[in-house]
């Protein structure tokens, strides 16, 4: 049998893979790991293969940050000698990094191997973002594309992709919830860590460039946030602060709402836990907007448009930005919500369906 080569490199990435990786373990299916360490902060990779119980990558590429060129290119040159050497039989690429890319593109050009890519269909129709582009090329190149819903299917049929390249199996991010959360409950106690009352704090995460890269943009969330206080007595924010945006909030010199508690980023278990037990979120994360989904957990995305319109349409999640009036408008209206959506993202089996539709390819 060959084997199968999961790239990856940033925390989603991770996070999503390890069921199937789990799976391929549980089957004895020979497989591999290429981690392109696109995160290479340890708080934002080493602690989730250790939490997630997953074997270390046989192949680290040490890219690092870089210019999107320089970062990809490197990453192609790396993957394409190791799959040369390896020969697996199927690579699968999981979402929209520039891994994803790299490691679509590199295999693309060997023969007999069977590129698969996870969480594919996904478009948010703003070509600025680097990950739209990704996910384009990614989808265009693979030979399988695991869609999450129906929706994601239609798109790729519009798009020209055939019919019998796409399966709907839902999304690897329920397995993994499914399976974390209640280790999570089982291991510690976030409450007691961050002092607060399970539904009376909310979550803030904020790490896309257009978001944290402009000193106006960070200045109208904040002062958003802040007029929650007394409006519906947002009184507790807990701010997992990513690398990228701690740089840009000391470089701009902006000072935080007395509201908002700044604090590292966390391993999966506990940020599963802080969602979980939190009244409301707010982020500018594709992952994040799903956790609090599948969690039952109401959500404000400050950016201007979202890859996972499943959210919105079902009530979970409401598409803010960045302007002031219109976070405080759509948290007042998403707090006034009954909780009563079903999770749109499949019934925890995800990786079960993949798996059977690559195994007989090796």
């Amino acid at each position: 049998m060959k084997k199968i080569c999961f790239i990856l490199g940033t925390r989603p990435e991770i996070i999503k893979l390890s069921p199937l990786i789990r799976l391929c373990r549980l089957k004895n299916i020979p497989y591999f790991i290429i981690h392109t360490n696109q995160h290479y902060s340890a708080i934002l990779d080493k602690i989730f293969f250790k939490e997630l119980n997953l074997p270390y990558a046989k192949y680290n590429l040490n890219v690092g940050s870089a210019n999107h060129g320089l970062q990809t290119a490197s990453m192609i040159i790396a993957i394409e000698k190791i799959i040369i050497k390896e020969k697996p039989g199927c690579i699968i690429v999981e979402g929209d990094t520039n891994s994803v890319l790299a490691g679509a593109m590199a295999a693309a050009k060997e023969f007999n191997i069977t590129i698969a890519h996870v969480e594919a269909g996904l478009r948010s129709y703003d070509r600025k973002m680097p990950e739209e582009i990704n996910r384009i090329v990614a989808d265009h190149i693979s030979d399988i594309l695991f869609a999450p819903t129906i929706i994601q299917k239609e798109i790729l049929i519009k798009e020209g992709i055939p019919k019998n390249k796409i399966l709907v199996t839902g999304n690897t991010i329920v397995d993994a919830v499914k399976i974390n959360i209640e280790i999570s409950n089982k291991k510690m106690n976030v409450l007691k860590k961050y002092n607060v009352i399970e539904k009376k704090y909310s979550i803030l995460t904020l790490h896309r460039p257009s978001n944290v890269d402009f000193k106006i943009n960070l200045i109208k969330i904040f002062n958003g946030l802040k007029a929650l206080e007394k409006i519906v007595f947002l009184n507790k924010i807990i701010f997992l602060v990513h690398p990228r945006t701690l740089k840009n909030l000391n470089k701009f010199n902006i000072k935080l709402p007395n509201n908002i508690k700044m604090v590292n980023p966390v391993g999966y278990l506990e940020m599963l836990q802080l969602i979980s037990k939190a009244r409301l979120i707010f982020t500018d994360s594709g992952g994040i907007q799903e956790e609090a989904c599948i969690l039952k957990v109401p959500c404000i995305t400050l950016r201007n448009n979202t890859e996972r319109p499943e959210t919105v349409k079902i009530g979970g999640n409401i598409i803010a930005g960045q302007e002031t009036k219109k976070i405080i408008s759509s948290t007042i209206k998403i707090l006034n919500r009954k909780i009563k959506w079903k999770n749109p993202f499949g019934d925890g089996h995800s990786s079960e369906k993949m798996i059977r539709r690559i195994q007989p390819l090796l």
